[in-house]
């Protein structure tokens, strides 16, 4: 707010920005003009409310450097604001909370969100910020859901007991943000351990940064190597006297008046059971296909790409450039052919993904705000496990089956970089996108419920035997899952639109690029016959070994382009109900399209892009002629 009272907030310590964060703005050769306001907490606490109120819309997201943890930054009358990772702890225990530790030591002010439901819990970080002598305000979030679960708390108590703001919030209604706001110019450090202060001010000699002579004494390897000192090894010790100081704190500020455990409550425990928790996949996942491969991916998509875009944008995109340059020349069919860069990639970007895109961001913002996203983690963790992977894996898993690319690029939540290999492969070798599997749900219908059956054992059993595989292949170990399990409720409308505005517009930004070049490809390969040579080359294999009309080379070629182009090719051949399940096998199996691939360059690399995409040919014709050969005799 434009009204809101500016002050100066002095940092505890003379060298506490000595680091500079290349997230965080500074002036050339003078100190920063605006404060630099930090949000920290645990996950699932709302601090993205939070920082949506200090900044509006207009925010930058970017991948911190060196790793792919975004982090969102913007602008408020207060100063800079920087959203960190919700963390536990600040150390360097892995992407987040290393990403989240440098952009606190380069805080002026810290807004620590912290969840009134899990007091016990949230303290221990607030206690850190306090003992790392941070000017703070505490954000008491979730007071709605806490007076639910029968816990009242005191917060004027734990304000004097903690030396720092405490402001009481109900952050998904507005409650409390304004006097966030009006806090932020009289935050302050808190009451610190004394026993902790005196080994830093020993240090501080050496160091010269109260925050980070406090990462020293806890073992940082990284700041400790900063200045030049060795990590001390005091971590235990003083993590054990950190939480014993939160459970005091809570014994004397939180009181249980029990009541009987809320229908949410009730409800979030059954989504954990493995009998009602399953059920309850199946009823989440059926509505899912409802929306997405029913409702979004034939009607949605039908009227946008087909009536929109090819009803009207490529007539006219090719009238306006058939005026500029004549028909049939090279710039005509590059620009305007059948795989235009203005023609199918915008077709392509609009009529098809956007659809999708909004269509499934929309789904997963609903799982997430609603708390069952966490949950379906913990519940699918024990089968992922045995492929390589944690159950954050369902997350990019779930998002493939309406789009591989945009699955692809949110691989990055995932842990280790063996996780990352590990899904990307699973996604690009075994998951039909929605476009292709409404083609496929419809041939599948034709071909009655053995042939079905059969397809989907074939597939998921390719499914586990490729994670499997890759998981005894890879080095490393992967990571265990730690989630945080949020209450369950009702998502706001609000907290979905912003959401599936922000994810879209940020995925289309990123993505489009990469369509543009695909597609320039691909009709290049078309004018100088590279695309006729291919089909050509299939042909012996297609007919020979899946025993399949010579035509369905066609198809496979096309699936290059695009998943559902070679699945439509296959639906108007005269197919027998073998053909049709050798054909939808090989054709799922096969090499991810132009886009998937244009990703994948960009995610993981070339070296690692032409291995997935060279294996897919592999795997694709395997495993489609073992089933043509056992199947078709």
């Amino acid at each position: 707010m434009a009204g809101t009272p500016q002050a100066t907030i002095m940092t505890p310590d003379p060298l506490a920005h000595s680091h500079a964060n290349p997230l965080l703005p500074t002036g050339p050769s003078q100190e920063r003009a605006a404060r630099t306001i930090v949000l920290a907490g645990n996950p699932n606490t709302g601090k993205s409310v939070f920082f949506n109120y200090l900044t509006g819309i207009y925010v930058d997201v970017s991948n911190y450097p060196g790793t792919t943890i975004e982090v969102s930054r913007g602008r408020c009358p207060e100063g800079e604001v920087a959203d960190t990772p919700g963390v536990y702890g600040v150390s360097s225990f892995n992407d987040e909370e290393r990403v989240a530790r440098d952009i606190i030591l380069q805080a002026d002010v810290v807004l620590n969100v912290v969840d009134a439901v899990h007091l016990e819990r949230d303290l221990f970080l607030t206690l850190q910020l306090i003992d790392m002598g941070l000017p703070m305000v505490v954000a008491l979030n979730l007071m709605d859901e806490a007076e639910r679960e029968g816990l009242r708390i005191d917060v004027d108590l734990l304000q004097d007991l903690l030396g720092v703001p405490v402001i009481p919030t109900v952050a998904t209604r507005g409650e409390g943000l304004e006097q966030v706001r009006a806090a932020l110019a009289s935050a302050r450090p808190g009451h610190a351990d004394p026993e902790l202060l005196d080994r830093v001010h020993d240090l501080l000699r050496e160091v010269g940064s109260r925050p980070e002579a406090v990462m020293v004494l806890e073992g940082d390897p990284v700041v400790a190597d900063r200045h030049g000192v060795a990590p001390r090894e005091l971590r235990e010790e003083i993590y054990l006297r950190r939480r014993a100081r939160a459970n005091d704190i809570v014994g004397h500020v939180v009181h249980d008046e029990a009541r009987r455990p809320s229908l949410a409550t009730r409800l979030g425990r059954w989504m954990l059971h493995p009998v009602y928790g399953t059920l309850i996949v199946a009823a989440v996942l059926y509505c899912m296909y409802q929306f997405l491969g029913v409702f979004v991916a034939q009607t949605v998509v039908g009227f946008t790409e087909e009536t929109l875009m090819q009803g009207y944008w490529e007539p006219w995109a090719r009238g306006f450039i058939g005026r500029l340059v004549p028909e049939g020349s090279l710039v005509h069919t590059v620009l305007a052919g059948e795989f235009g860069v203005i023609t199918m990639t915008v077709t392509y970007l609009l009529g098809l993904l956007l659809p999708l895109v909004v269509g499934f961001y929309l789904c997963l913002s609903v799982l997430e705000d609603s708390g069952y996203l966490p949950r379906l983690a913990t519940l699918v963790d024990r089968f992922l496990s045995g492929i390589g992977l944690n159950g954050r894996a369902i997350v990019p898993i779930i998002l493939g089956f309406g789009c591989i690319t945009m699955a692809t690029i949110t691989t990055r939540l995932l842990g280790t970089l063996r996780e990352k290999r590990i899904a990307t492969a699973i996604l690009n070798f075994t998951i039909p996108c929605s476009a292709q599997l409404g083609i496929i749900a419809a041939l599948l219908a034709r071909c009655g419920s053995g042939v079905t059956v059969a397809f989907v054992a074939v597939i998921g059993t390719c499914l586990v035997v490729v994670g499997t595989v890759l998981h005894r292949v890879l080095p490393g170990e992967s990571s265990p899952l730690l989630i945080d399990l949020p209450p369950v409720r009702l998502p706001r409308l609000e907290n979905i639109a912003r959401k599936t505005f922000t994810r879209t517009f940020h995925f289309l930004r990123e993505a489009a690029g990469w369509f543009l070049l695909g597609a320039f490809a691909v009709a290049l390969m078309e004018v100088t016959g590279l695309l006729a040579l291919w089909q050509q080359a299939l042909a012996p294999l297609v007919v020979g070994w899946l025993q399949l009309p010579r035509e369905a080379a066609n198809a496979f070629v096309m699936g290059m382009v695009r998943r559902d182009f070679g699945a439509a090719g296959l639906a108007s051949m005269p197919l027998t109900s073998l053909q049709t399940l050798v054909a939808l096998v090989t054709i799922t199996l096969f090499v991810p399209c132009i886009a998937s691939v244009a990703i994948l360059l960009k995610e993981r690399g070339r070296r690692e892009a032409m291995l997935i995409w060279g294996a897919a040919w592999v795997i694709a014709f395997l495993i489609g002629g073992i089933v043509s050969q056992v199947a078709i005799r």
